[in-house]
């Protein structure tokens, strides 16, 4: 997924760009609020994360113009302003979530990941990857007409992996996503994996 950056300040606007990327997101910047409408207008971004206090232009402004140009991408506020009176702004405007500076990386990917599995419409019914049937609704799977016998946490690990086909993703991200934390100096990412990777592929 691609996410477009609106940060004046240079070290915040680093620190952001690299965590997403790490996570397999893809992220471009714009240093100053014209640039970023530029982007924002011309772009096909998933989400949009946006400072308020800009040069050339505010974040405000650029929220406001984009709706008024019927674009719905997704926009979560990202701004050291924290009273209550520009938090309702910033939702009134039509932004999708706001996180005040300073603020912890992990709750930014958190933020971003509910943001857009509330927007980015998720296919019904049965889904096929070459021999391979799940219905995230029904949540069931099953190969070569054969069905599987998965835990919910493998099934959960199934479809968050098909869905994302062709990306590569960080244990973090995969923790993050099931368990809602880096489970860290543990190796329960890596266990479910291989457990996933026994049922869906071993006997085929």
């Amino acid at each position: 997924m691609k996410i477009l950056i609106v940060e004046d300040e240079t070290k915040t606007a680093s620190y952001l760009r690299k965590g997403l990327v790490e996570n397999g997101f893809v992220a471009d910047v714009a240093f100053d609020g014209e640039q970023g409408l530029v982007k924002a207008r011309s772009g096909a971004y998933d989400l949009i994360i946006l400072d308020v206090m800009l040069p050339r232009r505010d974040g405000w402004s650029i929220l406001r113009e984009l709706r008024r140009l019927g674009k719905q991408t997704p926009v979560l506020f990202l701004t050291a302003r924290d009273a209550i009176p520009d938090r309702v702004k910033g939702l009134k405007l039509g932004a999708d979530d706001y996180l005040v500076k300073p603020f912890a990386f992990s709750e930014l990917l958190a933020r971003v990941q509910s943001v857009l599995r509330r927007t980015v419409p998720q296919p019904p019914g049965t889904l096929l990857i070459a021999d391979l049937e799940y219905d995230p609704v029904r949540r069931r799977a099953r190969r070569a007409g054969q069905w599987l016998d998965l835990t919910p946490t493998e099934f959960s690990l199934l479809v968050f992996l098909a869905q994302r086909r062709g990306e590569v993703l960080s244990r973090t991200r995969i923790a993050e996503e099931l368990w809602g934390v880096y489970l860290a100096g543990t190796h329960v990412v890596g266990v479910h994996v291989r457990r996933l990777r026994a049922t869906v592929h071993d006997p085929f």
